[in-house]
């Protein structure tokens, strides 16, 4: 049997994936743990951990197998992305923006304490990804998040 691994991993997709790769672990922490590449050293796989989670990172692709699609970076797509990622942190969340903001993340939220009791601050790489990233500060009860937004909060679809 394969080792166990998370029940989902995102993948995100880059137009240079090593660059890519070095440029998580330099900016956000993240430890690279399999890189398969093929004999020109492109990437065919990758995996990254970071607390506990995984990500993987590839290099844009289409085919058959996409039903005629294709997977791309935001910098292929005029900066256009279709995720952003959220990656909670124990602690240290000023530090970590600033490791980022030193290894040329472009910060379009500086840190910020949130209504719903995090702080939190939004990072871009190099290629456009949208790397958001939470350090819970209190627990706020769900109708003063009510209160303070207008907004109506449930845990399901129904009622």
């Amino acid at each position: 049997m394969p080792p166990a691994k998370p029940a989902i991993m995102p993948t995100v997709f880059y137009r240079d994936p090593i660059a890519a790769l070095r440029w998580l672990e330099a900016a956000f922490g993240f430890e690279t743990t399999s890189l398969v590449t093929d004999a020109d050293g492109r990437v065919g796989y990758s995996e990254m951990a970071y607390l506990g989670c995984a990500i993987s990172v590839g290099g844009e692709w289409s085919g058959p197998q996409l039903g005629g699609g294709a997977l791309k970076s935001p910098a292929s797509l005029n900066g256009v992305g279709t995720q952003f990622i959220w990656i909670e942190l124990p602690d240290g969340l000023d530090a970590h923006c600033e490791r980022a903001r030193a290894a040329g993340a472009r910060i379009p939220d500086e840190p910020s304490e949130q209504f719903y009791g995090a702080r939190t601050y939004r990072a871009l790489d190099p290629e456009g990804h949208v790397w958001n990233f939470r350090q819970w500060t209190r627990e706020v009860p769900l109708a003063e998040q009510e209160a303070a937004t207008g907004l109506s909060f449930r845990t399901s679809l129904e009622g």
